[in-house]
Protein backbone atom coordinates (compact mmCIF):
# COMPACT_ATOMS: atom_id res chain seq x y z
CA UNK A 1 0.00 0.00 0.00
CA UNK A 2 1.21 3.54 -0.73
CA UNK A 3 2.48 5.39 2.33
CA UNK A 4 3.82 8.83 1.42
CA UNK A 5 1.95 12.09 1.99
CA UNK A 6 3.40 14.89 -0.14
CA UNK A 7 2.44 18.28 -1.49
CA UNK A 8 3.92 18.02 -4.96
CA UNK A 9 2.23 20.17 -7.61
CA UNK A 10 5.47 20.16 -9.60
CA UNK A 11 5.62 16.36 -9.79
CA UNK A 12 3.79 15.18 -12.89
CA UNK A 13 3.79 11.50 -11.97
CA UNK A 14 4.67 11.00 -8.30
CA UNK A 15 5.51 7.38 -7.50
CA UNK A 16 6.76 5.49 -4.43
CA UNK A 17 9.68 3.08 -4.72
CA UNK A 18 9.89 0.41 -1.97
CA UNK A 19 11.44 -3.07 -2.08
CA UNK A 20 12.15 -2.56 -5.75
CA UNK A 21 8.48 -1.98 -6.56
CA UNK A 22 6.81 1.19 -7.84
CA UNK A 23 3.37 2.20 -6.67
CA UNK A 24 1.20 5.27 -6.94
CA UNK A 25 1.27 7.63 -9.83
CA UNK A 26 -0.28 11.05 -9.65
CA UNK A 27 0.59 14.70 -9.39
CA UNK A 28 -0.05 17.90 -11.20
CA UNK A 29 -1.45 19.81 -8.27
CA UNK A 30 -0.56 17.59 -5.37
CA UNK A 31 -0.45 14.02 -4.21
CA UNK A 32 -2.03 12.58 -1.11
CA UNK A 33 -0.95 8.95 -0.76
CA UNK A 34 -2.58 6.95 2.07
CA UNK A 35 -0.70 5.52 5.09
CA UNK A 36 0.89 2.06 4.97
CA UNK A 37 -0.56 -1.27 5.95
CA UNK A 38 0.23 -2.45 9.49
CA UNK A 39 3.89 -3.40 9.93
CA UNK A 40 5.07 -1.68 6.73
CA UNK A 41 6.30 1.55 8.28
CA UNK A 42 9.92 0.37 8.67
CA UNK A 43 10.35 -0.24 4.94
CA UNK A 44 12.62 2.44 3.41
CA UNK A 45 11.01 4.37 0.56
CA UNK A 46 12.08 6.80 -2.14
CA UNK A 47 9.89 9.04 -4.26
CA UNK A 48 10.02 9.45 -8.02
CA UNK A 49 8.85 13.02 -8.70
CA UNK A 50 8.53 12.50 -12.45
CA UNK A 51 9.28 10.37 -15.49
CA UNK A 52 13.02 9.76 -15.78
CA UNK A 53 13.71 11.30 -12.38
CA UNK A 54 16.17 9.83 -9.88
CA UNK A 55 14.68 8.44 -6.64
CA UNK A 56 14.75 11.08 -3.89
CA UNK A 57 13.57 11.34 -0.25
CA UNK A 58 10.07 12.41 0.68
CA UNK A 59 10.07 16.20 1.37
CA UNK A 60 8.18 15.48 4.61
CA UNK A 61 10.23 12.44 5.58
CA UNK A 62 10.13 11.76 9.32
CA UNK A 63 13.37 9.77 9.40
CA UNK A 64 16.41 9.51 7.11
CA UNK A 65 18.58 6.77 8.65
CA UNK A 66 20.90 6.64 5.62
CA UNK A 67 21.49 10.35 5.13
CA UNK A 68 20.02 13.22 3.11
CA UNK A 69 20.12 11.27 -0.18
CA UNK A 70 18.91 7.95 1.24
CA UNK A 71 15.43 6.42 1.46
CA UNK A 72 12.76 7.75 3.80
CA UNK A 73 11.26 5.85 6.71
CA UNK A 74 7.91 6.48 8.33
CA UNK A 75 7.55 7.10 12.06
CA UNK A 76 4.49 6.16 14.10
CA UNK A 77 4.40 9.07 16.53
CA UNK A 78 1.60 7.45 18.53
CA UNK A 79 3.82 4.49 19.42
CA UNK A 80 6.11 6.34 21.85
CA UNK A 81 5.12 5.95 25.52
CA UNK A 82 5.27 9.45 26.93
CA UNK A 83 5.35 10.00 30.70
CA UNK A 84 4.86 13.78 30.70
CA UNK A 85 1.06 13.85 30.81
CA UNK A 86 1.06 16.24 33.77
CA UNK A 87 3.51 18.69 32.20
CA UNK A 88 1.93 22.04 31.40
CA UNK A 89 5.02 24.07 30.60
CA UNK A 90 6.47 27.19 32.23
CA UNK A 91 5.78 30.94 32.02
CA UNK A 92 8.42 32.54 29.81
CA UNK A 93 8.85 35.27 32.45
CA UNK A 94 10.28 32.63 34.81
CA UNK A 95 12.51 30.96 32.24
CA UNK A 96 16.28 30.69 32.28
CA UNK A 97 17.20 29.36 28.83
CA UNK A 98 20.35 27.36 28.04
CA UNK A 99 21.39 27.10 24.39
CA UNK A 100 23.24 23.94 23.42
CA UNK A 101 24.48 21.99 20.42
CA UNK A 102 23.70 18.28 20.71
CA UNK A 103 26.89 17.08 19.01
CA UNK A 104 29.30 19.06 21.19
CA UNK A 105 27.47 19.11 24.52
CA UNK A 106 28.44 15.62 25.69
CA UNK A 107 31.05 13.01 24.86
CA UNK A 108 28.36 10.89 23.19
CA UNK A 109 27.13 13.80 21.07
CA UNK A 110 23.55 12.48 21.16
CA UNK A 111 20.12 13.28 22.59
CA UNK A 112 20.77 10.67 25.28
CA UNK A 113 24.08 12.38 26.03
CA UNK A 114 22.22 15.64 26.65
CA UNK A 115 19.74 13.82 28.91
CA UNK A 116 22.67 12.55 30.95
CA UNK A 117 23.59 16.16 31.83
CA UNK A 118 20.12 17.07 33.17
CA UNK A 119 21.32 16.89 36.82
CA UNK A 120 23.94 19.54 36.01
CA UNK A 121 21.30 21.80 34.46
CA UNK A 122 19.04 21.35 37.47
CA UNK A 123 21.78 22.18 39.96
CA UNK A 124 22.73 25.22 37.88
CA UNK A 125 19.20 26.61 38.01
CA UNK A 126 18.32 26.30 34.31
CA UNK A 127 14.69 25.43 33.52
CA UNK A 128 14.69 25.51 29.71
CA UNK A 129 17.05 24.33 26.98
CA UNK A 130 17.18 25.69 23.45
CA UNK A 131 18.55 23.08 21.06
CA UNK A 132 20.37 24.17 17.91
CA UNK A 133 18.67 22.72 14.78
CA UNK A 134 18.41 18.94 14.67
CA UNK A 135 16.54 18.60 11.37
CA UNK A 136 18.41 16.39 8.92
CA UNK A 137 21.58 17.93 7.48
CA UNK A 138 24.45 16.53 5.36
CA UNK A 139 27.08 14.28 6.92
CA UNK A 140 27.46 13.33 10.56
CA UNK A 141 28.32 16.70 12.13
CA UNK A 142 27.29 20.31 11.60
CA UNK A 143 25.54 23.28 13.15
CA UNK A 144 22.21 22.26 11.60
CA UNK A 145 21.42 25.53 9.82
CA UNK A 146 21.87 23.88 6.41
CA UNK A 147 19.12 21.34 7.01
CA UNK A 148 17.17 19.87 4.10
CA UNK A 149 14.77 17.28 5.52
CA UNK A 150 13.05 19.55 8.01
CA UNK A 151 10.71 16.90 9.44
CA UNK A 152 13.44 14.35 10.26
CA UNK A 153 15.60 14.55 13.45
CA UNK A 154 19.25 13.80 12.69
CA UNK A 155 20.04 10.05 12.96
CA UNK A 156 23.53 10.66 14.40
CA UNK A 157 21.89 12.33 17.39
CA UNK A 158 19.46 9.47 17.98
CA UNK A 159 16.68 10.15 15.48
CA UNK A 160 13.02 10.59 16.41
CA UNK A 161 13.07 8.15 19.34
CA UNK A 162 16.14 9.77 20.87
CA UNK A 163 14.63 13.24 20.70
CA UNK A 164 11.42 12.04 22.33
CA UNK A 165 13.39 10.39 25.16
CA UNK A 166 15.25 13.66 25.76
CA UNK A 167 12.11 15.82 25.84
CA UNK A 168 10.37 13.34 28.13
CA UNK A 169 13.35 13.32 30.51
CA UNK A 170 13.56 17.11 30.51
CA UNK A 171 9.88 17.45 31.40
CA UNK A 172 10.30 14.94 34.24
CA UNK A 173 13.04 17.24 35.58
CA UNK A 174 10.96 20.43 35.19
CA UNK A 175 12.90 21.63 32.14
CA UNK A 176 11.21 23.02 29.02
CA UNK A 177 12.59 22.34 25.53
CA UNK A 178 12.80 24.93 22.73
CA UNK A 179 13.64 23.72 19.22
CA UNK A 180 15.64 25.94 16.88
CA UNK A 181 14.10 25.82 13.39
CA UNK A 182 15.22 27.34 10.09
CA UNK A 183 12.52 28.69 7.79
CA UNK A 184 14.57 31.30 5.92
CA UNK A 185 16.54 28.95 3.66
CA UNK A 186 17.27 25.29 2.97
CA UNK A 187 20.75 23.81 2.60
CA UNK A 188 22.07 22.93 -0.88
CA UNK A 189 23.22 19.36 -0.24
CA UNK A 190 20.22 17.01 -0.40
CA UNK A 191 17.75 19.75 -1.30
CA UNK A 192 15.23 18.26 -3.72
CA UNK A 193 12.33 20.62 -3.09
CA UNK A 194 12.44 22.18 -6.56
CA UNK A 195 11.43 18.82 -8.03
CA UNK A 196 8.16 18.86 -6.08
CA UNK A 197 6.76 22.35 -6.32
CA UNK A 198 7.28 26.15 -6.23
CA UNK A 199 9.13 26.14 -2.91
CA UNK A 200 11.44 28.96 -4.06
CA UNK A 201 10.97 32.30 -5.77
CA UNK A 202 13.30 34.30 -8.00
CA UNK A 203 11.69 37.54 -6.83
CA UNK A 204 14.01 37.83 -3.81
CA UNK A 205 17.48 36.73 -2.78
CA UNK A 206 18.82 35.86 0.66
CA UNK A 207 22.42 35.61 1.93
CA UNK A 208 22.11 31.87 1.28
CA UNK A 209 20.73 32.06 -2.27
CA UNK A 210 17.18 31.75 -3.62
CA UNK A 211 14.45 32.80 -1.21
CA UNK A 212 11.73 30.45 -0.05
CA UNK A 213 8.38 31.27 -1.62
CA UNK A 214 6.12 32.75 1.06
CA UNK A 215 4.19 35.25 -1.07
CA UNK A 216 4.58 34.42 -4.77
CA UNK A 217 2.47 32.18 -7.01
CA UNK A 218 1.87 28.77 -5.42
CA UNK A 219 2.96 29.98 -1.99
CA UNK A 220 -0.09 28.68 -0.09
CA UNK A 221 1.28 25.15 -0.13
CA UNK A 222 4.75 26.31 0.84
CA UNK A 223 3.38 28.17 3.83
CA UNK A 224 1.42 25.08 4.91
CA UNK A 225 4.59 22.97 4.57
CA UNK A 226 6.47 25.15 7.07
CA UNK A 227 3.53 25.77 9.41
CA UNK A 228 2.90 22.04 9.65
CA UNK A 229 6.58 21.59 10.43
CA UNK A 230 6.30 24.07 13.30
CA UNK A 231 3.28 22.22 14.69
CA UNK A 232 5.05 18.88 14.36
CA UNK A 233 7.84 19.78 16.83
CA UNK A 234 5.27 20.93 19.38
CA UNK A 235 2.66 18.20 18.84
CA UNK A 236 4.63 15.05 17.97
CA UNK A 237 7.84 15.78 19.93
CA UNK A 238 6.18 17.65 22.84
CA UNK A 239 8.60 20.60 22.54
CA UNK A 240 7.62 23.70 24.51
CA UNK A 241 8.56 26.30 21.95
CA UNK A 242 10.35 27.22 18.75
CA UNK A 243 13.17 29.61 18.04
CA UNK A 244 12.96 30.80 14.42
CA UNK A 245 16.31 31.57 12.84
CA UNK A 246 17.02 34.94 11.16
CA UNK A 247 13.41 35.90 10.45
CA UNK A 248 14.54 39.05 8.61
CA UNK A 249 15.38 36.70 5.72
CA UNK A 250 11.80 35.38 5.58
CA UNK A 251 10.59 37.74 2.89
CA UNK A 252 6.81 38.07 2.76
CA UNK A 253 4.81 41.05 1.54
CA UNK A 254 1.44 39.38 2.18
CA UNK A 255 -1.20 41.21 4.21
CA UNK A 256 -0.84 38.41 6.76
CA UNK A 257 2.88 37.79 7.21
CA UNK A 258 4.07 34.19 7.44
CA UNK A 259 5.20 34.81 11.03
CA UNK A 260 1.71 35.85 12.03
CA UNK A 261 0.33 32.73 10.33
CA UNK A 262 2.70 30.63 12.44
CA UNK A 263 1.42 32.39 15.56
CA UNK A 264 -2.22 31.71 14.65
CA UNK A 265 -1.52 28.02 14.05
CA UNK A 266 0.49 27.61 17.26
CA UNK A 267 -2.13 29.40 19.37
CA UNK A 268 -4.70 27.01 17.94
CA UNK A 269 -2.59 24.06 19.08
CA UNK A 270 -2.25 25.69 22.51
CA UNK A 271 -6.02 25.74 22.88
CA UNK A 272 -6.28 22.14 21.74
CA UNK A 273 -3.54 20.90 24.10
CA UNK A 274 -4.32 23.23 27.04
CA UNK A 275 -0.68 24.28 27.42
CA UNK A 276 1.40 27.26 26.40
CA UNK A 277 4.00 27.23 23.63
CA UNK A 278 6.74 29.84 23.21
CA UNK A 279 7.57 31.48 19.89
CA UNK A 280 10.99 33.14 19.88
CA UNK A 281 12.50 34.95 16.90
CA UNK A 282 16.03 35.82 15.92
CA UNK A 283 15.88 39.17 14.13
CA UNK A 284 18.27 42.03 13.41
CA UNK A 285 15.45 44.35 12.34
CA UNK A 286 14.84 45.97 15.76
CA UNK A 287 11.17 45.85 14.77
CA UNK A 288 8.79 45.70 17.77
CA UNK A 289 6.04 44.23 15.56
CA UNK A 290 7.63 40.80 15.87
CA UNK A 291 6.89 40.60 19.61
CA UNK A 292 3.85 42.88 19.70
CA UNK A 293 0.36 41.36 20.11
CA UNK A 294 -1.60 40.68 16.95
CA UNK A 295 -4.38 43.00 18.14
CA UNK A 296 -1.81 45.83 18.06
CA UNK A 297 -0.68 44.99 14.53
CA UNK A 298 2.16 42.71 15.60
CA UNK A 299 3.04 39.13 14.73
CA UNK A 300 2.36 37.87 18.25
CA UNK A 301 5.70 36.19 19.04
CA UNK A 302 6.54 35.83 22.73
CA UNK A 303 10.15 36.98 22.54
CA UNK A 304 13.15 37.66 20.35
CA UNK A 305 16.90 37.52 20.81
CA UNK A 306 18.38 40.87 21.81
CA UNK A 307 21.52 41.33 19.75
CA UNK A 308 21.78 45.01 20.70
CA UNK A 309 22.19 44.05 24.36
CA UNK A 310 24.84 41.48 23.44
CA UNK A 311 26.73 43.79 21.08
CA UNK A 312 26.70 46.69 23.53
CA UNK A 313 27.98 44.57 26.40
CA UNK A 314 30.52 42.65 24.28
CA UNK A 315 31.99 45.79 22.71
CA UNK A 316 32.33 47.48 26.10
CA UNK A 317 33.93 44.41 27.67
CA UNK A 318 36.38 43.62 24.87
CA UNK A 319 37.04 46.96 23.17
CA UNK A 320 36.31 45.36 19.79
CA UNK A 321 35.00 47.73 17.12
CA UNK A 322 35.13 45.76 13.87
CA UNK A 323 32.09 44.64 11.88
CA UNK A 324 28.77 45.26 13.63
CA UNK A 325 30.62 46.16 16.83
CA UNK A 326 31.59 49.51 15.28
CA UNK A 327 28.16 50.83 16.32
CA UNK A 328 28.82 50.07 19.99
CA UNK A 329 31.39 50.42 22.74
CA UNK A 330 30.16 53.03 25.19
CA UNK A 331 28.82 52.10 28.61
CA UNK A 332 25.93 54.38 27.64
CA UNK A 333 24.95 51.79 25.00
CA UNK A 334 24.74 49.11 27.70
CA UNK A 335 22.53 51.44 29.75
CA UNK A 336 20.25 52.10 26.76
CA UNK A 337 19.94 48.37 26.14
CA UNK A 338 18.97 47.79 29.78
CA UNK A 339 16.33 50.50 29.54
CA UNK A 340 14.65 49.46 26.29
CA UNK A 341 16.38 46.41 24.73
CA UNK A 342 16.99 48.17 21.39
CA UNK A 343 19.97 50.52 21.29
CA UNK A 344 19.05 51.36 17.72
CA UNK A 345 15.50 52.64 18.02
CA UNK A 346 15.49 54.77 14.88
CA UNK A 347 18.88 56.37 15.33
CA UNK A 348 21.65 56.36 12.71
CA UNK A 349 23.76 53.19 12.43
CA UNK A 350 27.28 53.73 11.13
CA UNK A 351 27.64 50.04 10.29
CA UNK A 352 24.50 50.11 8.12
CA UNK A 353 24.91 53.73 6.98
CA UNK A 354 21.25 54.41 7.64
CA UNK A 355 18.79 54.90 10.46
CA UNK A 356 17.77 51.62 12.04
CA UNK A 357 15.09 50.22 14.32
CA UNK A 358 12.14 51.52 16.27
CA UNK A 359 11.54 52.04 20.00
CA UNK A 360 9.80 49.02 21.61
CA UNK A 361 7.32 51.13 23.57
CA UNK A 362 5.04 49.27 25.97
CA UNK A 363 6.77 45.90 25.71
CA UNK A 364 7.98 43.86 28.68
CA UNK A 365 11.62 43.04 29.14
CA UNK A 366 10.74 39.35 29.16
CA UNK A 367 9.98 39.69 25.44
CA UNK A 368 13.74 39.93 24.84
CA UNK A 369 16.44 37.33 25.47
CA UNK A 370 19.66 38.66 27.01
CA UNK A 371 22.99 36.85 26.70
CA UNK A 372 26.74 37.46 26.65
CA UNK A 373 27.37 34.76 24.05
CA UNK A 374 25.56 32.40 21.71
CA UNK A 375 26.47 30.04 18.88
CA UNK A 376 26.78 32.86 16.33
CA UNK A 377 28.94 35.13 18.45
CA UNK A 378 31.50 32.35 18.84
CA UNK A 379 31.18 30.75 15.44
CA UNK A 380 31.30 34.07 13.62
CA UNK A 381 34.85 34.50 14.89
CA UNK A 382 37.71 32.87 12.99
CA UNK A 383 38.93 31.01 16.08
CA UNK A 384 35.56 30.59 17.75
CA UNK A 385 36.60 32.24 21.02
CA UNK A 386 34.17 32.40 23.89
CA UNK A 387 33.91 35.52 26.06
CA UNK A 388 35.97 33.69 28.71
CA UNK A 389 38.86 33.58 26.23
CA UNK A 390 38.61 37.30 25.46
CA UNK A 391 38.30 38.97 28.87
CA UNK A 392 39.25 38.25 32.47
CA UNK A 393 37.25 35.93 34.75
CA UNK A 394 36.29 39.02 36.76
CA UNK A 395 34.72 40.73 33.76
CA UNK A 396 32.96 37.49 32.78
CA UNK A 397 31.34 37.46 36.22
CA UNK A 398 30.35 41.13 35.89
CA UNK A 399 28.72 40.39 32.52
CA UNK A 400 26.91 37.35 33.92
CA UNK A 401 25.61 39.50 36.77
CA UNK A 402 24.04 41.96 34.35
CA UNK A 403 22.44 39.22 32.23
CA UNK A 404 20.97 37.35 35.19
CA UNK A 405 19.65 40.43 37.01
CA UNK A 406 18.39 42.25 33.92
CA UNK A 407 14.68 42.73 33.15
CA UNK A 408 15.10 40.35 30.21
CA UNK A 409 14.72 36.59 29.81
CA UNK A 410 18.28 35.32 30.36
CA UNK A 411 19.99 32.85 28.05
CA UNK A 412 23.27 31.05 28.66
CA UNK A 413 25.40 29.27 26.07
CA UNK A 414 26.54 25.76 26.99
CA UNK A 415 29.79 25.82 28.97
CA UNK A 416 29.59 29.52 29.74
CA UNK A 417 28.64 28.78 33.34
CA UNK A 418 32.09 27.43 34.13
CA UNK A 419 34.10 29.56 31.71
CA UNK A 420 34.76 26.71 29.26
CA UNK A 421 38.09 27.01 27.44
CA UNK A 422 36.95 25.10 24.37
CA UNK A 423 36.09 27.30 21.38
CA UNK A 424 32.83 26.99 19.49
CA UNK A 425 33.94 26.79 15.88
CA UNK A 426 31.97 26.55 12.67
CA UNK A 427 32.05 22.95 11.43
CA UNK A 428 30.50 21.00 8.54
CA UNK A 429 30.65 17.53 7.00
CA UNK A 430 29.53 17.87 3.39
CA UNK A 431 29.75 14.66 1.36
CA UNK A 432 30.32 16.69 -1.79
CA UNK A 433 34.04 17.49 -2.12
CA UNK A 434 33.19 20.51 -4.28
CA UNK A 435 30.77 21.95 -1.73
CA UNK A 436 33.11 21.18 1.17
CA UNK A 437 35.95 22.96 -0.60
CA UNK A 438 33.71 25.95 -1.34
CA UNK A 439 32.76 26.22 2.36
CA UNK A 440 36.40 26.07 3.45
CA UNK A 441 37.58 28.65 0.91
CA UNK A 442 34.60 30.93 1.59
CA UNK A 443 35.31 30.86 5.30
CA UNK A 444 38.91 31.90 4.74
CA UNK A 445 37.93 34.71 2.36
CA UNK A 446 35.39 35.96 4.89
CA UNK A 447 38.03 36.42 7.57
CA UNK A 448 40.70 37.80 5.25
CA UNK A 449 38.92 41.16 5.64
CA UNK A 450 39.61 40.91 9.37
CA UNK A 451 43.31 40.27 8.68
CA UNK A 452 43.23 36.64 9.77
CA UNK A 453 45.89 34.59 7.89
CA UNK A 454 44.17 31.82 5.93
CA UNK A 455 46.27 29.17 7.67
CA UNK A 456 44.94 30.23 11.06
CA UNK A 457 41.27 29.83 10.13
CA UNK A 458 40.22 26.28 11.10
CA UNK A 459 38.86 24.19 8.22
CA UNK A 460 35.10 23.71 8.83
CA UNK A 461 35.26 20.33 7.07
CA UNK A 462 38.02 18.94 9.28
CA UNK A 463 37.01 16.48 12.00
CA UNK A 464 39.47 18.20 14.35
CA UNK A 465 37.46 21.44 14.09
CA UNK A 466 34.38 19.66 15.40
CA UNK A 467 36.30 17.77 18.09
CA UNK A 468 37.93 20.97 19.35
CA UNK A 469 34.44 22.40 19.94
CA UNK A 470 33.26 19.60 22.25
CA UNK A 471 32.90 20.66 25.87
CA UNK A 472 35.43 19.27 28.35
CA UNK A 473 33.38 18.46 31.41
CA UNK A 474 36.52 17.58 33.36
CA UNK A 475 37.19 21.32 33.58
CA UNK A 476 34.59 21.45 36.35
CA UNK A 477 37.17 19.83 38.64
CA UNK A 478 39.44 22.87 38.22
CA UNK A 479 39.19 25.38 41.09
CA UNK A 480 38.89 28.47 38.85
CA UNK A 481 36.11 26.91 36.74
CA UNK A 482 34.32 25.74 39.88
CA UNK A 483 34.40 29.32 41.24
CA UNK A 484 32.74 30.65 38.08
CA UNK A 485 30.09 27.93 38.24
CA UNK A 486 29.43 28.79 41.89
CA UNK A 487 28.79 32.44 40.92
CA UNK A 488 26.28 31.45 38.24
CA UNK A 489 24.46 29.17 40.66
CA UNK A 490 24.28 31.91 43.30
CA UNK A 491 22.91 34.43 40.80
CA UNK A 492 20.30 32.00 39.51
CA UNK A 493 19.17 31.10 43.03
CA UNK A 494 18.79 34.81 43.76
CA UNK A 495 16.84 35.39 40.54
CA UNK A 496 14.47 32.53 41.36
CA UNK A 497 13.84 33.90 44.85
CA UNK A 498 13.60 37.62 44.04
CA UNK A 499 10.36 38.76 42.34
CA UNK A 500 11.97 42.15 41.57
CA UNK A 501 14.39 40.38 39.24
CA UNK A 502 11.65 38.59 37.30
CA UNK A 503 9.02 41.29 36.81
CA UNK A 504 10.26 42.29 33.33
CA UNK A 505 9.34 45.96 33.75
CA UNK A 506 11.86 47.98 31.78
CA UNK A 507 10.15 51.22 32.85
CA UNK A 508 10.93 50.35 36.49
CA UNK A 509 14.68 49.91 35.92
CA UNK A 510 16.70 52.76 37.46
CA UNK A 511 20.24 53.24 36.21
CA UNK A 512 23.25 55.36 37.12
CA UNK A 513 26.62 55.11 35.46
CA UNK A 514 29.94 56.88 34.91
CA UNK A 515 31.40 56.52 31.43
CA UNK A 516 34.90 57.58 32.41
CA UNK A 517 35.13 55.55 35.62
CA UNK A 518 33.29 52.58 34.04
CA UNK A 519 30.84 51.77 36.82
CA UNK A 520 27.12 51.09 36.62
CA UNK A 521 24.39 50.79 39.26
CA UNK A 522 21.05 49.22 38.36
CA UNK A 523 18.12 49.35 40.80
CA UNK A 524 15.16 47.03 40.45
CA UNK A 525 12.77 47.61 43.32
CA UNK A 526 14.59 46.90 46.56
CA UNK A 527 17.47 45.21 44.74
CA UNK A 528 20.59 47.08 43.59
CA UNK A 529 23.18 45.65 41.19
CA UNK A 530 26.67 47.18 41.23
CA UNK A 531 29.10 46.62 38.35
CA UNK A 532 32.68 47.87 38.21
CA UNK A 533 34.07 47.27 34.70
CA UNK A 534 37.27 49.18 35.43
CA UNK A 535 40.71 47.69 36.08
CA UNK A 536 40.91 49.82 39.23
CA UNK A 537 38.85 49.78 42.47
CA UNK A 538 36.04 52.25 43.02
CA UNK A 539 33.77 53.39 45.84
CA UNK A 540 30.02 53.78 45.31
CA UNK A 541 27.44 55.38 47.59
CA UNK A 542 24.70 52.75 47.57
CA UNK A 543 22.64 51.86 50.66
CA UNK A 544 21.67 48.30 51.38
CA UNK A 545 22.76 44.95 52.72
CA UNK A 546 25.24 42.94 50.69
CA UNK A 547 23.66 39.76 49.30
CA UNK A 548 26.19 38.54 46.73
CA UNK A 549 29.70 39.57 45.71
CA UNK A 550 31.67 38.28 42.75
CA UNK A 551 35.02 39.03 44.42
CA UNK A 552 36.10 38.57 48.05
CA UNK A 553 37.22 42.19 48.34
CA UNK A 554 33.73 43.71 48.00
CA UNK A 555 32.77 45.58 51.20
CA UNK A 556 29.64 47.54 52.12
CA UNK A 557 29.70 49.81 55.18
CA UNK A 558 27.39 52.68 56.12
CA UNK A 559 26.00 53.08 52.62
CA UNK A 560 29.39 52.96 50.93
CA UNK A 561 30.33 50.03 48.68
CA UNK A 562 34.01 49.31 48.12
CA UNK A 563 34.30 47.61 44.75
CA UNK A 564 37.56 45.93 43.68
CA UNK A 565 38.60 46.01 40.04
CA UNK A 566 36.28 44.10 37.67
CA UNK A 567 33.74 43.11 40.29
CA UNK A 568 30.00 42.94 40.81
CA UNK A 569 27.71 42.92 43.83
CA UNK A 570 24.00 42.65 44.60
CA UNK A 571 22.51 44.62 47.53
CA UNK A 572 19.09 44.64 49.13
CA UNK A 573 17.45 47.55 50.95
CA UNK A 574 16.18 46.61 54.41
Amino acid sequence: MNDIRAWAPGARNLEVVADGRRTGGGGGGGAELPPPASGAAKTPRHLLPGAGAEPVPDPMTAYQPEGVHGPSQLVDHDAFRWTDGDWRGLPLADAVIYELHVGTFSDAGTFDGVAGKIPHLQSLGVNAIEIMPVAMFPGTRGWGYDGVDLYAPHPEYGGPEGLKRLVDACHAAGIAVVMDVVYNHVGPDGNYLTQFGPYFTDTYKTPWGAALNFDDRGSDGVRRFFIENALMWLRDYHCDGLRLDAVQAIIDTSAIHFLESVTVAVRGLEAERARAFWLIAESDLNDPRIVSPRERGGYGFDAQWSDDFHHALHAHLTGERKGYYEDFGLLADVVTALRQAFVFDGRYSRHRDRSHGRRPTGLAGTAFLAYIQDHDQGGNRARGERISQLVSPGLCRVAATLVLTSPFTPMLFAGEEWGATTPFLYFTDHDSARLGRAVTEGRRREFAAFEWPAGEVPDPQALTTFEASKLRWEELENEAHAATLKWYRELLRLRAADPWLRDGRMDAVELEYDEASRWLVMRRGATSVLCNFAATPTSLAVPGELLLASEPGVRVNQGQAQMPAESAAVLRLG
